[in-house]
């Protein structure tokens, strides 16, 4: 069992209409209600909506049908309705299904469909004139087919799930109007009130907790006309629905005491009244499953459909089962995993955050940054935190990482057609970055490894922004270098701070790895460092030579060249020589031409990008005892690796 939602009312019903008719439930076992799907009557008089089923629906109903509607007029009279509950979930933030009070022209809802559907409609009649139905849902799931506005609100629903009006749980203070959020899951007692004046032709819904009076603000507040949805006479009741997460609604019995006189508001008036108490100790306490808890803070409220629920990407993973393993980085296991309400596949990041310094304005950023769309980017679709561990979410990429295609002897070798575009690809994702979105992202890890491969083989950078997330709540002056050795450029490691110059000289080491099939670090006694290879072969007039061999004869002649020299050029240790990722876009694209670069005074020593000290704070995929083996001479390596740990 997955959660438990406990609703507790009763029912206190009067009515005055053509004929007196009042009646009240003292206990459901001789109420006579009608039900259906898998609701029932426990032995304790325990009116139980659902149970532990998947898919599966459950209604109550009262058996008769009752007048809505003024027999001279045909007009809709008006009615009041004001309930208690209270729901109780076995996860503090996780909760099936919601329940919706209905008033329906039938008792027998068939055809309707389970969860997200609450037992009400189906896909052919959501949203359809004809269904006459009328429901006031408090749901606590986030729906985006039906443009819920969050997993907490209370909607008016005419004749479908799309709300004509909803709202997030909550209430406006007597004292000084503010709101206050509430949780629907939080176990505490809560009253709904429902009115609607057939004179005005407004329908009201306030919600407030159960020691607060009625405020005199409503929540919700729809100015129409019920008349053309009511037939002239409908039933009224609850539904409700399971669906992957489990869910029990109860509705127990409750002492009450009968009504022998009844209101009126004049001629053609009725009053309709549900009064339903809940007592939180009346049902049982089910124990909490820590392996689901999360955490949630108030300020996280805000951040609506980019905070996942841990349930769900645990489920998503299969409890993040090993062979669902996609790869181990520098920043944590990454899971694949499909959702099981949208069944969309994603890519779950396991991260550690072991201090909470700053972790409120990171999480920000990462909501913040969620909100980038672009083709060559991997979307971050939100986040959970847990105990110790930052959960990230992506979109799933099925073909994997860029150097799967490049090193180390790969299964499928990429022509030079895709190679070309996949960094034509990732450079326009990082002027996105740099220049076209609101803010200024700067990547500060861009690699191979975090460029993945969409179905069509397109180029998408991963992980944007994260590592510069990871500086928050620390000293700006004493900001960690975080990235990849053969990357870092070398002003960078001095002075910590990131620029998009950095992320244009990590592009150029990228640039020449897609070119040549190489890392920009290779553990071989000579030609250590990508960057003074490939400087060697134009410095000789060859830098053709320096592609990488899997490529045969299969490249273009122009297309290669302009990759290698442009790599050289991005390369450069001084920031001001680097082209702007603009411009770079503009080489790439054959907008305009690349300047020679013996005209830009490019020697050996203007590659030479690092200098001692500095690497004691940044995250190093090479060992320290690779400088052992490098006999290259000090232009590069030994000053590059001398600070390394």
């Amino acid at each position: 069992m997955f959660s438990k939602l406990g609703i507790l009312l009763s029912l206190l019903v009067g009515f005055v209409a053509s004929e007196d008719i009042s009646f009240t439930f003292n206990g459901f076992r001789s109420a006579n209600l009608s039900l259906y799907g898998i609701a029932q009557i426990t032995a304790n008089g325990l009116l139980k909506l659902t149970n532990d089923t998947e898919q599966q629906k459950g209604h109550a109903f009262y058996p008769n049908p009752i007048s809505f509607k003024n027999s001279v007029t045909g007009n809709s009279s008006s009615f009041s309705t004001t309930f208690v509950f209270s729901i109780i979930s076995q996860y503090s933030t996780l909760s099936g299904h919601g329940i919706a009070f209905v008033i329906s022209p039938t008792k027998e809802i068939s055809g309707a469909l389970p969860s997200q559907y609450l037992g009400l409609f189906n896909e052919t009649n959501n949203g359809t004139s004809t269904g006459h139905v009328v429901a006031i849902e408090l749901d606590t799931i986030q729906n985006s087919e039906f443009d819920d506005i969050n997993n907490n609100h209370v909607g008016i629903d005419i004749n479908g799930l799309k709300s004509a009006t909803s709202a997030a749980a909550g209430y406006f203070a007597d004292t000084n109007g503010a709101f206050k959020n509430m949780s629907l899951i939080s176990g505490h007692q809560m009253q709904v009130w429902v009115d609607y004046d057939g004179v005005k032709k407004q329908i009201n819904v306030t919600l407030a907790p159960i020691n607060v009076d009625k405020p005199k603000i409503p929540l919700l507040s729809l100015s129409l006309d019920l008349s053309p949805t009511f037939n002239d006479n409908m039933y009224v009741g609850f539904s409700s629905s399971t669906g992957s997460v489990l869910s029990n609604h109860y509705l127990p019995r409750i002492g009450g005491k009968k009504r022998s006189k009844l209101l009126t508001f004049g001629l053609a008036m009725m009053i309709v009244t549900f009064v339903s108490v809940a007592i939180s100790s009346a049902v049982y306490v089910v124990k909490r499953k820590r392996k689901f808890a999360e955490l949630v803070e108030d300020w996280e409220l805000d951040y609506g459909p980019h905070r996942f629920k841990y349930k769900d990407l645990y489920i998503a993973t299969k409890g993040f089962e090993e062979k669902e393993l996609l790869g181990v980085g520098g920043f944590g296991r990454v899971y694949r995993g499909v959702l099981p309400t949208s069944k969309i596949e994603i890519a779950v990041k396991k991260v550690s955050h072991e201090s909470r310094q700053g972790m409120r304005e990171f999480v920000a950023e990462i909501v913040s940054i969620g909100r980038l769309r672009h083709r060559n980017l991997v979307s971050l679709l939100g986040y959970c935190r847990r105990k110790g561990e930052l959960l990230l979410v992506y979109d799933y990429m099925p073909n994997r990482s860029l150097d799967k295609y490049l090193f180390d002897q790969p299964k499928i070798t990429l022509n030079w057609g895709q190679r070309f575009r996949v960094l034509k690809g990732v450079a326009s994702g990082l002027l996105y970055l740099h220049e076209e979105w609101e803010q200024i992202i700067v990547h500060r890890d861009v690699k191979a490894s975090n460029v993945l491969l969409d179905g069509a083989m397109n180029g998408r950078l991963a992980d944007f922004g994260l590592a510069r997330l990871y500086d928050h709540g620390t000293d700006p002056q004493t900001t960690h270098v975080v990235g990849t050795l053969g990357y870092l450029a070398p002003e960078h490691t001095r002075s910590g701070k990131a620029t998009t110059s950095t992320d244009v000289f990590a592009f150029g080491a990228f640039l020449l790895e897609v070119a040549c099939g190489r890392r920009p670090i290779e553990k071989r006694a000579e030609d250590a460092l990508l960057v003074d290879w490939v400087f060697s072969y134009w410095n000789r007039g060859e830098i053709l030579e320096a592609r990488d061999p899997n490529l045969g004869a299969d490249y273009v002649v122009n297309e290669l060249e302009l990759v290698l020299k442009l790599g050289l050029l991005c390369s450069h240790s001084e920031p001001a020589a680097r082209p702007s990722m603009r411009q770079v876009v503009q080489y790439l694209e054959g907008d305009i031409c690349l300047p020679e670069l013996s005209s830009l005074g490019l020697c050996a020593s203007g590659l030479t990008f690092a200098h001692k000290g500095g690497f004691t704070d940044f995250a190093i995929s090479y060992p320290s005892s690779m400088s052992k083996a490098f006999s290259h001479p000090p232009s590069v390596a030994d000053t590059l690796l001398s600070g390394g740990r």
